[in-house]
């Protein structure tokens, strides 16, 4: 397989869409992590809402966020590219003034708040990758796709300190965090569409359905699902373990979650450039033997003298971060890599689906799992993922040529 080799910076930003854009992430990622972590507390703190109503409309905003994700695959195969990924801020601009008019004690608001807010975090992703996918090819194009990951890492991250040390303020900070958020999605959103980027549609081709991409991607989607369970392990599994289970030091929680952003936003470009001398699809699958071993480090970790345990699963956490960033860095690009021209938009939103799926499942299935012990919960997930490897590993590719972009005048050179 061919590489990408060391790829400059100034590479790594054409790739990824061009200066604006790239500022355009930068910013729409840092607006996000303003808010997106403590959009709880701005409904029960600045509302009054009650945390169940708040968790309801939250999840409901998230919920119809992915119904929403089909239509955004049909827009992109019309050959909108720039004007989708705009469309995801200016959509989240929306949801953020409501909650800024909406009065204490207005659930009603606050839900449809959470429910633009929703379909603008539900849609940007395939809108991303579909951008990225039309002025980037090959391994460049996986590179590009890994550094926008680190980028949106990196701001989300940013995003949250500034936020937490804001918090102090109360609801009055809270608000203005809000206000600054929306500032940033429309000057996020006006940067993006001043790219100026379609693609030109691709023609069908003539094929037999048996034998056609969808059969042949559901495996890679079902798969999906068990795999972005990792995502939800620093944040929801291990701090549940570590308290509940342990007792140990929420200090460990914290520092786990940090070093997995570190680690993602500094390793994730490197890693994927470095697997590119193996085919997605065996990086793919690999990335779930790593994060089946991860599980399994935990499981073990978790038997260790009292005192033990929780440096012990600080150490496997970085293994497991590992296997996130290889999933991370070849899941996306094996999707962009398999899909016809003509239905790549539809294919990313499928990809989308099924990565919110299991965002939206995992935590209720990492918590059950767990009542019943750590070999229930590790042992489970490792199973689960190594049978979805497995699957990734012994399915055969579909090949596609790539879609040939066109721009209009003013777009990034």
């Amino acid at each position: 397989m061919a590489t990408t080799g060391k790829l400059r910076p100034r590479a790594l930003v054409r790739a990824s869409g061009g200066p604006r854009y790239a500022v355009a992430l930068v910013v729409d990622a840092l607006g996000t992590g303003l808010l997106r972590p403590f959009l709880l507390l701005y409904g029960v703190t600045v509302l009054r809402l009650s945390a169940a109503a708040t968790g309801i409309a939250m999840t409901a905003g998230v919920v119809v966020g992915l119904v929403c994700v089909p239509a955004v695959g049909r827009w992109l195969d019309r050959g909108a590219r720039s004007t989708v990924v705009a469309a995801s801020m200016l959509v989240r601009v929306v949801g953020v003034a409501l909650l800024l008019a909406a009065p204490a004690g207005h659930v009603r608001l606050f839900a449809t708040a959470a429910l633009f807010l929703g379909i603008g975090n539900q849609a940007w992703p395939a809108a991303h990758a579909a951008l990225v996918a039309t002025v980037a090819h090959g391994r460049e194009r996986d590179a590009a796709l890994a550094g926008g990951r680190a980028l949106r890492n990196a701001g989300l991250g940013a995003g949250a300190l500034l936020a937490t040390a804001c918090l102090a303020g109360g609801a009055t900070a809270l608000q203005a965090l809000a206000a600054v958020t929306g500032l940033a999605y429309l000057v996020a959103a006006a940067l993006a569409w001043s790219v100026q980027l379609r693609a030109r549609p691709a023609a069908a081709p003539v094929m037999d359905r048996a034998d056609g991409p969808a059969p042949r991607m559901r495996v890679l989607l079902a798969a999906n699902v068990v795999y972005v369970f990792c995502l939800n392990v620093p944040e929801i599994a291990l701090p549940l373990v570590l308290l509940t289970q342990t007792h140990a030091s929420p200090m460990w929680s914290g520092a786990i979650f940090v070093a997995n952003t570190v680690l993602v936003v500094t390793l994730q470009v490197p890693v994927t450039v470095l697997m590119s001398r193996f085919s997605r699809r065996t990086v793919l699958a690999l990335s779930g033997v790593v994060l089946a071993a991860s599980y399994l480090g935990f499981l073990a970790a978790t038997a260790l003298g009292h005192g033990w345990v929780a440096p012990a699963v600080a150490a496997v956490s970085v293994v497991c971060t590992i296997g996130e960033i290889i999933y991370a860095g070849s899941a996306i690009a094996l999707v962009t890599a398999l899909a016809p021209a003509h239905v790549l938009g539809r294919s990313l939103a499928r990809f989308q689906l099924s990565t919110g799926f299991g965002l939206a499942v995992s935590p209720a299935a990492i918590t059950a799992l767990a009542s019943h012990g750590s070999a229930a919960l590790w042992g489970s997930l490792a199973t689960a993922t190594l049978l979805s490897a497995s699957a990734v590993a012994t399915e055969q590719d579909l090949r596609q040529p790539p879609v040939r972009a066109r721009r209009h005048p003013g777009a990034i050179p």
